[in-house]
């Protein structure tokens, strides 16, 4: 009996090590691709600056205050936004079983774009300290996205499995209750508050300033690590839920944990940029052509090119049309608008 079919055959262990490997050079592109990226949005601008004179103490001392004050708080908020929108869209799709499961398409954005807007109208009448009036904004936008987040779990465990024309039907019902309640905010806003809600709901990373945007760069963070923390729940839950639960998954407490924590990610992202569309739904699916399908790493994957993704579309919409800068999401609409429209053809709804 010939013995090369045997000697040929590679071990399970073999194979599971040179998947790893893989994945940790997946990874390691990923985030060089992200740090380029990020070093040639600190430089490019209406004011060109140099990365390395200012590591080195040689700039100027208005490109460094360039460069520390507004600069670096815009390109860390741009990427951990497009980070967290990103992990929630490829969490969501894998929670609900759903490839357009993307935090806009489904209301949860316009969930937290709403209870965002409630601060911003009402929350200088209810006069809070300074140490909690900067989470305000946050914490109400991730109520609101935890509210819509709720809703649809809900909604899915009553009927059962969402189907690709529900969801979409869904969402659409969702932001349109949403957009009512922007509305009626805006009709009782006054002129100053009406033109920072007109900008701000277009997408807009142009107000980032340290003291506005540690609190939810806090939230942000630590939800995309709690999620990356589930991967390993997350791929046995695509087993179905009665395998997950034999494979000593408690099924009820993840469910819970990941809409809390996907739409703390959402909330805080949207509090700050605005709703700004189809990162949540375009990043997860480039990464899973790309790269495969477990949640290993499709979450830390998503979060690095999220992050990539965005920075690179905020530094367009402010190099464009210098000094003028166009609103983020109209960006990312751009690229994301014909992906969509892809993607429902290849799912035939």
């Amino acid at each position: 009996m010939s013995t090369e079919p045997i000697l040929n055959k590679k071990h399970p262990a073999m194979d599971l090590k040179g998947k790893s490997r893989r994945e940790n050079i997946t990874l390691i592109a990923l985030t060089t691709a992200l740090f380029f990226i990020a070093t040639l949005a600190l430089s490019i601008g209406a004011v060109p600056l140099s990365v390395s004179s200012i590591l080195d103490g040689s700039a100027k001392g208005l490109e460094t205050t360039i460069f520390s004050e507004i600069r670096a708080p815009r390109v860390l908020l741009s990427g951990l936004v497009g980070a967290s929108l990103a992990t929630a869209g490829a969490v969501l799709q894998g929670l609900f079983r759903n490839p357009l499961a993307d935090p806009g398409l489904i209301g949860v954005s316009s969930g937290a774009a709403l209870g965002a807007v409630s601060m911003i109208v009402f929350g200088s009448a209810l006069n809070l300290p300074d140490w909690i009036a900067v989470y305000s904004m946050p914490l109400a936008a991730i109520i609101g996205a935890m509210a819509v987040t709720f809703f649809l779990y809900t909604f899915s465990n009553y009927y059962g499995h969402f189907s690709v024309l529900t969801v979409l039907l869904v969402g659409i019902a969702i932001n349109a209750m949403a957009s009512v309640g922007i509305g009626a905010f805006q009709y009782l806003s006054d002129d100053a508050q009406l033109r920072s809600l007109v900008f701000w709901m277009m997408g807009s990373f142009g107000r980032a300033d340290w003291l506005t945007v540690m609190p939810a760069i806090t939230i942000m963070v630590l939800s995309i690590l709690i999620l990356i923390r589930q991967s390993t729940q997350l791929d046995r839950l695509q087993l179905g839920e009665a395998q997950a639960f034999h494979l000593g998954i408690d099924v009820k407490k993840l469910k819970r944990l990941v809409i809390l924590v996907s739409a703390s990610a959402v909330g805080a992202g949207v509090a700050l940029s605005g709703i700004i569309g189809f990162v949540g739904l375009v990043v997860p699916h480039l990464v899973r052509l790309l790269f495969g399908v477990s949640h290993r790493i499709l979450i830390p994957g998503s979060a690095l090119l999220g992050a990539s993704l965005m920075i690179s579309s905020d530094l367009a919409s402010r190099t464009v049309i210098i000094p003028s800068e166009l609103p983020v999401g109209l960006v990312t609409s751009a690229f994301g608008a014909p992906f969509f429209l892809w993607l429902i053809a290849r799912q035939r709804v």
